[in-house]
């Protein structure tokens, strides 16, 4: 929790055994969902790519951008 959360030591530990517990396995979960998706993105796409158009473009309304 302290490396992937950013939780202190002292926080992780001041915590409920059964919300730390929560924690930690919701953590897992997370950490597993997003290894699972960059090996997903490692084999390719699979045919789910997006294309750019006039409709779904960026837009910039910040200082250098069009208004």
């Amino acid at each position: 929790m302290k490396y992937s959360g950013g939780w202190s030591f002292a926080e992780a530990y001041s915590l409920p055994v059964g919300l730390r517990q929560w924690f930690s396995e919701r953590l897992a979960k997370q950490l597993q969902a997003e290894r699972e998706a960059i090996e997903n993105a490692k084999k390719g796409n699979n045919g789910k790519t997006q294309t750019l158009s006039a409709f779904n473009q960026p837009s910039f309304s910040g200082p250098g951008g069009p208004t």
